[in-house]
């Protein structure tokens, strides 16, 4: 026929859209996780959900708290994930089981770094201190962790709720917060400790002021690796070549402010610059 062509001239290939890896936390915290997996895997898409509405949740009842976060996993199931990554120690010793048994993607947790602490500290007999949020070190699922690690009984925790409320007014006051940080360890004996665990999310925002208060032989150290690590064997990730950019991030929260988004934004820049 007169005219006519090739229908394959007209065929446009459309690449399915890449699923989301999913980050959620009460507030900004996760976010320091989030940031590890950028560094890791810039090529990937994701999706940060904070649950704005009710942060912090470290202050809150544990059938409160699990409350809220089960209506959250569940809005961002809606968005068609691949993997949902709880990037908050209360959250996952409230949850996490019930999460999994519920969803047929991956729900990665996190604990407390007790047990590489405990391990990095086996030679020279040092103590370990987690700061963590008071749900947190309430919890079964804490004790049973650090009963399963720590056969010398060298774990001790301190309850920091104020970073929390801080960080999430986006207060990094070096000053202050070293002011803080003096405050709480005034009744240890810094030289028995050799590692610090941070074992709340939003706490890693404070790494560089906590440096300047504890003595360079104690070294601090978060779940993210671990947490990363986890979700890279899962999900069969590859490290990437190249540079994260922010449009690599879909942020939601909880009350749908445009406020919430911006604070978030601005507290992964920060994250990149300190």
């Amino acid at each position: 026929m007169r005219g006519s062509r090739n229908l394959k001239e007209y065929v446009i290939e459309v690449k399915p859209l890449k699923k989301k890896i999913a980050f959620f936390d009460s507030g900004i915290g996760g976010l320091t996780v989030l940031h590890k997996a950028l560094h890791q895997f810039p090529e990937e898409a994701f999706l940060y959900y904070a649950d704005t509405l009710h942060v912090p949740y470290g202050t809150k009842s544990a059938d409160e708290v699990r409350g809220h976060i089960f209506n959250c996993v569940e809005a961002i199931v809606q968005e068609n994930v691949q993997a949902i990554v709880i990037a908050c120690n209360t959250a996952t010793s409230l949850t996490v089981k019930d999460l999994r048994a519920k969803y047929d993607i991956p729900v990665i947790g996190m604990e407390p770094a007790v047990k590489p602490a405990v391990e990095m500290n086996r030679r020279t007999g040092k103590r370990v201190l987690v700061f963590a949020t008071a749900l947190t070190l309430s919890q079964t699922k804490y004790h049973e962790l650090v009963s399963r690690v720590d056969d010398h009984h060298s774990v001790d925790s301190i309850p920091l709720p104020e970073l929390v409320e801080w960080c999430e007014q986006l207060d990094f006051d070096p000053q202050k917060i070293a002011a803080y940080f003096r405050l709480k360890l005034t009744d240890l004996d810094l030289s028995l400790y050799g590692t610090v665990v941070l074992g709340c999310t939003h706490y890693p925002f404070y790494t560089s002021i906590l440096r300047t208060v504890l003595p360079d032989h104690i070294q601090i150290i978060d779940g993210s690796t671990g947490t990363v690590n986890r979700l890279k064997q899962l999900l069969g990730l590859a490290e990437q070549k190249g540079v994260w950019t922010e449009d690599k991030v879909t942020f939601l929260s909880s009350s749908g402010r445009s406020e919430d988004q911006k604070n978030m934004r601005i507290a992964l820049q920060y994250l990149e610059k300190y």
